[in-house]
C-alpha cells in the first residue's frame, strides 16, 4: 500500500520517532473495527424489533406444558 504524505510531515515524524507504518496500520485496524461495530449495531436494531414482538409468557406457558407432558 502507497500514502502521500507531505514531506514535512514526514520529515517531523522521523525526527520525533513516530513509526508511519505503525500509524497507519492502527488507524486502519481502528477504522475496520468501528465499522463492524457500527454494522453489528445495525443487525441488533432489527433484530430487537423482532424480539419485542416475541410473546415470553406464551413461550414460558409452552415450556411449562412440554415439560409437564414428559
Amino acid at each position: 500500500m502507497s500514502v502521500k504524505v507531505r514531506r514535512d510531515l514526514v520529515e517531523r515524524a522521523r525526527a520525533l520517532g513516530v513509526s508511519m507504518q505503525g500509524v497507519v496500520r492502527r488507524a486502519i485496524e481502528e477504522g475496520v473495527r468501528r465499522r463492524e461495530l457500527e454494522l453489528i449495531r445495525k443487525k441488533l436494531e432489527s433484530v430487537k424489533d423482532l424480539l419485542d414482538q416475541v410473546d415470553i409468557d406464551r413461550i414460558v406457558e409452552s415450556i411449562r406444558e412440554d415439560r409437564a407432558s414428559m
